[in-house]
């Protein structure tokens, strides 16, 4: 008798604002390792200069990741989304409007709220900055130490990248896309209740752009999902880099159901450590 062919599971990573697959550490990487098809996306705007995100809209991004999504979809038995920080909002928000029962979701950093430790007091005047249209097409929000990671040899790499120019994050986004952002999030935040498929939420307690009260949102709201909340203790925002990047890796292999025997991986001081 012929044994099934394997199930083909496949999973599509979604960036944050600005960023690039960097934003998501060695995720593809570990994924593939297990077994499943990786498959990312360049989000409008992304991948090119920071200019270009200008008149690119909260839609743009929420219909270049549904295409992905529905091209993916007959391609596989299962089909996971995992999306980092606003590529999260973009994760839950396509999940929502998709229906997702194919898979699961992970939710990396979701910025619901912005009211991390260090986000600036005058964070509140942006809504009123936006009403100025041309004069807030010219602000700009630029990337700072500590860059959302509390790792100091990772925090000097990504420096040196910015020093150099490499194109692996904008350097600065335009304010009018934050506005954008915003949009999302006044999305995401309704009826989360429709999302019925497992989903995994992890977030550091010390994240600077956005406090443990996006996923404590996320978690009372989304209750047909009932999701499981991962809180990590050594890490600031780009969780997939930073301290906690092995629990990370861990958390999301559990929750898809990976053998995570197949994850090992070697440091840079030459050990090897299961994610």
């Amino acid at each position: 008798m012929q044994a099934d062919p394997p199930a083909k599971v496949g999973a599509l990573l979604i960036h944050g604002l600005g960023g690039t697959q960097y934003d998501l550490g060695t995720m593809h990487k570990i994924l593939q390792r297990c077994g499943v098809q990786t498959h990312a996306i360049t989000l409008p705007g992304h991948g090119t200069q920071p200019q270009d995100l200008l008149g690119v809209t909260a839609e743009d991004w929420l219909d270049a990741v549904s295409r992905a999504y529905r091209e993916l979809r007959p391609q596989y038995d299962t089909l996971h989304l995992m999306g980092m920080c606003m590529g999260a909002l973009l994760a839950v928000e396509t999940a929502k409007r998709e229906r997702h029962a194919q898979g699961k979701l992970v939710v990396l950093a979701a910025p619901v709220f912005i009211d991390g430790w260090s986000t600036p007091w005058y964070r509140w005047m942006r809504h009123a900055i936006y009403k100025l249209g041309p004069m807030a097409a010219r602000m700009r929000v630029v990337e700072e130490c500590p860059f959302g990671i509390k790792n100091e040899l990772v925090r000097r790499i990504v420096k040196t990248k910015f020093q150099r120019g490499d194109p692996f994050h904008y350097q600065w986004i335009p304010l009018a896309c934050v506005r954008q952002v915003d949009r999302l999030r006044a999305f995401v935040k309704a009826d989360l209740e429709q999302i019925t498929c497992p989903t995994l939420i992890v977030h550091a307690r010390e994240d600077e752009l956005t406090s443990l009260a996006s996923a404590e949102f996320l978690q009372r709201a989304m209750t047909a999902a009932r999701p499981e909340v991962v809180v990590l203790e050594n890490s600031y925002h780009m969780i997939c880099v930073d301290n906690d990047r092995d629990q990370v890796a861990a958390s999301v292999a559990r929750h898809f159901e990976l053998d995570t025997r197949a994850i090992a991986r070697k440091r840079r001081d030459g050990s090897i450590r299961l994610a």
